[in-house]
């Protein structure tokens, strides 16, 4: 049966991919730069992993509800929000250069994206490869400022995500709207030519069985758009 909202494919995201990269990254600078015993070092890495974690659960949760996509998503922003303030705060302290936005190290950094159309196709180990030259190098300060990069890319691609899911929302509702939809639909083309019309609105009329009551298994006519119209007309059985 096809669902009516599809759900997962979330490896196949940007967002996904460049977190994905940018955990790893974490978690490998923390490892050669920072100390174990740090309580930072945890901190760092959850939030990277976070970030990760909660587009993945954001799309799965797409299938049943838009307003949990939606915060997971943001928690997933607000992650690498924290993250990327934990990158800041150590070039500062090192007394090391933040890179400017517009500064040919940055600018090579993110048009690795730009210049590789074919890059959500790459493997896991393919995309890290193009980024290598700066997340693998010898200064903190590079790998540091390539990572803060790679978050700001991040951000702006889920804070798109972020819009495209308000969008949809307001268009076609939530995944309740939508299942309601799809409940009249299914009784308004169970409802042959020959159903009654509602009393109370007009609409077409199909066969309902009662499940409590004194007619608890008795058939009438109830309104396909209940439970927003309640109308009911007795099945006449005289023929």
């Amino acid at each position: 049966m096809k669902k009516l909202r599809p759900s997962g494919g979330y490896r196949l995201l940007a967002s996904f991919q460049t977190t994905t990269i940018i955990y790893d990254a974490t978690v490998w600078f923390c490892d050669r730069f920072l100390d174990a015993r740090s309580r930072t070092v945890d901190q760092m890495i959850q939030a990277a992993r976070s970030g990760r974690q909660n587009i993945a659960e954001g799309s799965r949760a797409s299938a049943t509800s838009t307003e949990s996509e939606l915060k997971l998503v943001n928690v997933a922003r607000a992650s690498l929000e924290e993250l990327l303030l934990d990158f800041e705060d150590f070039l500062r302290h090192k007394r090391m250069r933040l890179w400017d936005r517009d500064s040919d190290e940055s600018r090579q950094v993110r048009q690795v994206a730009s210049g590789h159309p074919e890059l959500s196709v790459l493997s896991d180990s393919d995309r890290w490869h193009l980024y290598a030259l700066w997340l693998e190098h010898e200064s903190p300060e590079v790998r540091a400022n390539a990572i803060i990069c790679l978050i700001h890319q991040a951000n702006f691609l889920l804070d798109q995500q972020v819009g495209r899911l308000e969008q949809d929302f307001i268009q076609h509702g939530g995944y309740r709207e939508q299942l309601n939809a799809a409940r009249l639909e299914h009784r308004t083309q169970q409802a042959g030519d020959d159903s009654p019309r509602c009393p109370a609105c007009g609409a077409l009329m199909s066969v309902r069985t009662a499940r409590s009551g004194n007619r608890r298994g008795s058939q009438f006519w109830g309104c396909v758009k209940y439970p927003g119209c309640t109308g009911t007309v007795p099945i006449d059985r005289s023929d």
